[in-house]
């Protein structure tokens, strides 16, 4: 009898995530109904909204106990009762923390041939590349000169997004934990500077004055809380700030803030907008050139951060939730073919 092995979230965490909250079991393979497609797992992307997902409804419904961990990924079709799927052919959805998943043909999307590994389907040109090409260039624009702000610097969007603002000829400036991994922003992925929020030497204001000291003229902001609390006050008039994510607020109590909102916003003439990838599904062609073309010509670094096993699909979202990771976690479960 052929089973599937899944993780499932028994308990929504009140506090820190830990692996606790999860518990894996294995059942009987599921057969593909009307319209429906089976899968196998191949990659699965790990994300801070996996953690979002467990506080309520966002863009999507919230999690619940008893169910398969949500996640999107990559996956190849076993047996398909829908036209335009095939067996072998390779396809992304919303698969959750498992090996095996039917998935309503209507919910899958085909994963576009390119010339990079598997994986860069979910990194630069999945959810990672296209957050942040849009939530850079389509939501508050970057140019020549200008000073860009990019908070969680050494993650899967953070560091895309710099590097896209290094491209278009902006002073970049990350903020990352720890004093190695902003040496890595700044030597690896080509940051002007980047601050330490964990340093505790200088008040983080004090720091990005350092650096920035006549003001920012766009923040990316993927943390929320503190850190963005500091950017606003050091925006420039007419400043832009994008709003991608919370992390900071995710795991745990959130904290109260940002105060100066509306009072900033009036008085700089601020602009602050938030946003999710699929707003600009239209535009997705024109970052699928960009970012293809900035990679193929080394101009953009993609780093990815795969961990092998379904298994250790808890213990690899709680260690991004911690900031362990440098670009774009990922858990494989599968190869194509096998």
């Amino acid at each position: 009898m052929a089973t599937n092995r899944r993780i499932l979230l028994s308990e929504i965490p009140t506090g820190k995530l830990t692996e606790e909250h999860f518990t894996q079991d294995e059942i009987e393979l599921a057969s593909p109904g009307e319209d429906e497609v089976l899968v196998r797992t191949l990659i699965l992307s790990q994300d801070a909204a996996n953690r979002a997902w467990m506080q309520g409804a966002t863009y999507r419904s919230a999690l619940s106990s008893g169910q398969v961990m949500s996640s999107g990924g990559i996956a190849e079709v076993v047996e398909s009762n829908v036209d335009r799927f095939k067996v072998g052919q390779i396809v992304s959805g919303d698969l959750g923390w498992q090996e095996y998943a039917v998935i309503p043909g209507h919910q899958l999307t085909p994963v576009k041939d390119h010339d990079g590994p598997l994986s860069h389907s979910l990194s630069l040109l999945g959810v990672a590349g296209l957050t942040a090409y849009h939530g850079l260039i389509n939501v508050p624009g970057i140019h020549a000169g200008e000073v860009l702000l990019v908070s969680a610097a050494g993650g899967s969007v953070g560091s895309i997004v710099g590097q896209i603002g290094r491209i278009k000829g902006a002073k970049v400036i990350g903020i990352a934990g720890g004093t190695e991994k902003c040496r890595w922003v700044v030597d690896e992925l080509g940051f002007d500077a980047c601050i330490d929020y964990k340093d505790t030497s200088a008040p983080l204001r004090h720091q990005l004055a350092a650096v920035a000291p006549d003001g920012v003229d766009v923040y990316f902001d993927n943390t929320g809380g503190d850190i963005l609390q500091t950017a606003l006050f050091a925006m420039k008039m007419k400043g832009r700030v994008s709003c991608c994510g919370a992390v900071s607020m995710y795991d745990g109590k959130p904290s109260a803030g940002p105060f100066g909102v509306p009072g900033l916003l009036v008085t700089k003439r601020l602009r602050m907008e938030g946003f999710i990838v699929s707003d600009y599904r239209d535009l997705d062609n024109d970052a699928y050139h960009d970012l293809s073309m900035w990679a193929k010509q080394a101009e953009l670094k993609v780093v990815e951060d795969i961990i092998d096993g379904l298994e250790n699909a808890p213990r690899g979202l709680i260690g991004l939730l911690a900031g362990e990771n440098r670009g774009k976690r990922m858990i494989r479960v599968g190869e194509p073919g096998s």
